[in-house]
């Protein structure tokens, strides 16, 4: 039975509420940074924003990397009534953006604001009407704020992300960016578990950026370090959800953590697979094998620098994947750290 007792979930909310869209982790990579002290040799900070930690070791360059970013918007137009226009910079499922709250964070500080798509409430609008789904450029911001004021304090290319509270939920932890937060978090929690001890490889444990536009910082920071070893950790989908046929689920929420097989971006290097695989059996820690038929991670930039890495992604099964309710088991993060943990002990 995996014990819970030092995962820190108040940690693992403040990771979720913080916002950092693609080219704006600042915020992200501060709380990371301070939560990094007395856990690893040195810091650093690359050209792209990535977060570099380097935890010194005897034997192979090891380069575990989890994304800072979460999906979210930037204000592309400010109206002469206030309202505000977005670009997504991420993949959302716009049947997920009715009627959400959301910060905009402007110089002079955030600013709250509703979403909504164009178009007539359901009083007055046509059964044709109701059954429409509208694309991201028809949903807008109201700040509650004039023209006037409105474009006063919000400029384009403001940072704009949706608002959601993070809590427990019976053996889940639930809110936005759990993608990729939870892995993350699981990074972090890993190095708490690695303190004083004596690691079997030369770790580099990378925050990345912009993943969630094209696996953007895994690609710099993968050149720069130049590892051996690859390791991405991410989320997956658990989609073991009513009127969901097994076979689609892909992972089961609190079967184990992902040892991931493929996705659209990368193949796992089999034998990294099969030594997991070992590992986690003889550490009888639950896993689960998967296959993702879309989607990626920074695995896929890694395995692709230079002349190549073998490379692999372990991941968190996730429910209700880039919505602000992303549910995380607490039993497949405590497995995911195990896992994690033993791999890079070497043991």
């Amino acid at each position: 039975m995996l014990s819970l007792m030092s995962l820190d979930f108040n940690l693992l909310k403040q990771l979720s509420e913080v916002a950092g869209v693609p080219g704006w982790e600042d915020r992200v990579r501060d709380l990371v940074h301070a939560q990094l002290e007395g856990l690893v040799d040195e810091v650093r900070t690359d050209a792209m924003g990535n977060l570099i930690a380097h935890k010194k070791g005897p034997g192979k360059r090891v380069m575990v990397a989890a994304h800072l970013d979460e999906i979210g918007f930037y204000v592309r137009h400010v109206d002469d009534k206030g309202f505000l226009r977005v670009q997504n910079v991420g993949g959302f499922d716009t049947r997920n953006l009715f009627a959400r709250q959301v910060l905009v964070h402007a110089s002079g500080g955030d600013l709250p604001g509703v979403m909504n798509p164009s178009g007539k409430p359901i009083h007055i609008s046509t059964s044709e009407e109701r059954k429409k789904i509208p694309e991201v450029a028809e949903f807008f911001v109201d700040l509650g704020l004039s023209g006037a004021e409105a474009k006063k304090r919000v400029r384009i290319g403001d940072p704009v992300t949706l608002k959601q509270e993070a809590g427990m939920l019976g053996n889940f932890f639930t809110g936005k960016a759990m993608d990729d937060r939870a892995s993350v978090f699981v990074l972090l929690e890993a190095l708490k578990r690695l303190k004083g001890k004596k690691l079997g490889c030369d770790l580099y444990a990378v925050f990345t950026t912009q993943e969630e536009v094209g696996l953007r910082g895994a690609l710099t920071s993968g050149y720069g370090v130049e590892p051996e070893i690859g390791i991405a950790l991410d989320v997956t989908l658990a989609v073991d959800i009513p009127e969901v046929l097994p076979h689609l689920a892909v992972t089961e929420a609190g079967k184990g953590v992902g040892i991931k097989v493929m996705d659209s971006s990368a193949i796992s290097q089999r034998w990294l697979v099969q030594e997991f695989v070992a590992l986690a059996e003889k550490k009888k820690i639950p896993y689960q094998m998967e296959i993702l038929p879309l989607g990626g991670t920074d695995a896929g930039a890694i395995q692709q620098s230079r002349a190549g890495v073998p490379s692999i992604t372990l991941s968190i099964p996730t429910r209700y994947i880039h919505t602000v309710t992303e549910s995380v088991h607490v039993n497949d993060l405590e497995a995911t750290v195990a896992l994690l943990s033993a791999y890079l002990l070497g043991k």
